[in-house]
């Protein structure tokens, strides 16, 4: 049984699930995907970069984490005082990126991947800042090296969009839109609370959520890097009550809409509230769920609605990245 080695940059919530539903279902992965996962190297802000050779004790290790214990006390574990001084100094089959959730900012996660792509490490990643500026390139990069860069839960978390672009409807022309449940501000207390929201209220109330989400929807479906100025946004901090009341009243609902098309030689790309009629699968998500409507060419159109924001859901996104690269034919070497 072939072992792999898999080193977790950010060990918050979305890190701490990947860990441990690696731990439940180890019995699982060895049937399905023939490997022995062991986790060497855990990155946190607080600890730095931890690695052990021999693997982690992923319960103890939670434990530790819970208990904010250091990490490096771990016996035989090798301290950095940065998870790119450890990446450089350790060896790893797989990178698991989930430092960042910051739409806005690529860095670190970006300077982590590409280290990791370029030491021909495989790549799973949560951000959303690094993907969003630099996809089109990380993506080339991973081919240059042999190895694989999946960023399912960077769009809708766990729900399978990206897997469905690239894979299910490859080499079809597409036009994508997507809806966030989010209606407008008064709701975003209680998604924040609940860990749907973004912390910084603005990357949901001005829309920076959704861009970097349409700029990915972009690299993946177009193949394309779309600069930030490129984007036309308007977000929902001036809907007034007033709007939405006004919306009803004309059968529609007011939704945060990202849109991608192909117009000739460019790409068109909206962020912006739009009253949709009831009748569209899109005016109806609700909360934290989120849709995304494709149209292509040979079939038309095709609507996936699901959660797109938690914990949970984004940890499910890596845990689904990281199955795919372990069933992938070449692996290792």
């Amino acid at each position: 049984m072939r072992r792999v080695r898999l080193s977790i940059v950010g060990f918050g919530t979305v890190g701490r699930w990947l860990a441990a539903a690696i731990d439940r279902r180890r019995s699982w992965l060895e049937a399905e995907c023939g490997v022995d996962l062991a986790i060497v190297g855990i990155a946190t802000r607080r600890d730095g970069f931890v690695y052990r050779e021999g693997g982690f004790d992923i319960a103890a290790l939670l434990d530790s984490v819970a208990a904010r214990r250091p990490l490096a006390d771990t016996p035989d574990a090798e301290l950095w005082h940065t998870a790119l001084q450890g990446l450089a100094a350790t060896e790893s089959d797989v990178l698991a990126e989930a430092s960042n959730t910051n739409p806005r900012e690529p860095d670190p996660a970006l300077g982590h991947i590409r280290l990791a792509l370029d030491r021909d490490m495989h790549v799973i990643t949560s951000s959303k800042g690094a993907c969003a500026v630099a996809a089109v390139d990380l993506a080339a990069l991973a081919r240059r090296h042999g190895v694989q860069f999946r960023m399912e839960s960077t769009v809708m978390s766990g729900t399978p969009v990206l897997s469905t672009l690239r894979e299910g409807l490859a080499g079809a022309h597409i036009l994508t839109r997507m809806a966030e449940g989010l209606d407008y501000p008064a709701a975003l207390a209680d998604a924040q609370a609940r860990g749907y929201a973004e912390p910084d209220p603005s990357d949901d109330v001005e829309g920076h959520d959704v861009v970097a989400k349409a700029r990915i929807l972009a690299a993946v479906a177009f193949g394309r890097t779309v600069a930030l100025d490129q984007v036309v946004c308007r977000g929902i901090g001036g809907i007034t009550s007033g709007a939405v009341q006004q919306a009803a009243r004309d059968g529609s609902r007011l939704k945060l809409i990202a849109s991608v098309r192909s117009l000739a030689e460019a790409l068109e790309i909206r962020v912006e509230p739009v009253a949709l009629p009831l009748a569209e699968p899109l005016s109806r998500v609700e909360g934290v769920m989120n849709a995304l409507t494709i149209e292509t060419d040979p079939v038309r159109e095709i609507t996936i609605i699901g959660p797109g924001a938690g914990p949970e859901q984004a940890g499910q996104g890596l845990f689904a990245d990281l199955v795919a690269v372990l069933r992938a034919p070449r692996l290792l070497g």
